[in-house]
């Protein structure tokens, strides 16, 4: 006789971390959005724009960065370590490529944003969000026995 379990990923973070993850979601591609107008149109204050958007997140990701390392060994991470240490690093690289991307940023006058700054926001955004699927995705699991 052949039954099916079905097994469910939960989240491993509390509410807490959830609307502190919401902040590097929302502001990092908000970030290059602001970056890809500036490169477009050369209006400096869309280069002044991204510069607070990624200090914002960088603050954020800074704090989820703390989180992610406490939820590591004393949270719901520590049932789910494969999984949490993945989270980890994924969050500590989301934030080191936001502080260089802030340094970036900082430069003075044509060459505060240019391709590199664009990449950078860009690779900001693509972490922030495998951070949030890591961390809140739900994937369905099917177990066969026999």
């Amino acid at each position: 006789m052949d039954r099916t379990v079905n097994l469910q990923k939960q989240p491993f973070t509390n509410t807490l971390h959830a609307i502190v993850l919401a902040f590097p979601v929302a502001l990092y591609p908000s970030a290059w959005l602001a970056d890809i107008a500036y490169y477009n149109t050369a209006v400096i204050q869309w280069t002044n724009f991204a510069s607070w958007l990624i200090a914002g997140a960088d603050l954020f990701a800074g704090i989820l960065l703390l989180f992610a390392v406490l939820g590591l060994f004393f949270g719901h991470a520590r049932h789910a370590r494969g999984r949490g240490l993945l989270y980890l690093i994924v969050v500590a690289a989301m934030f080191v490529t936001g502080v260089v991307n802030a340094f970036h940023h900082a430069r003075d006058g044509w060459h505060s944003v240019g391709m590199t700054g664009l990449v950078l926001s860009a690779v900001c955004t693509v972490l922030a969000l495998i951070a949030a699927v890591i961390a809140y995705g739900s994937i369905e699991q099917r177990e066969e026995r026999p």
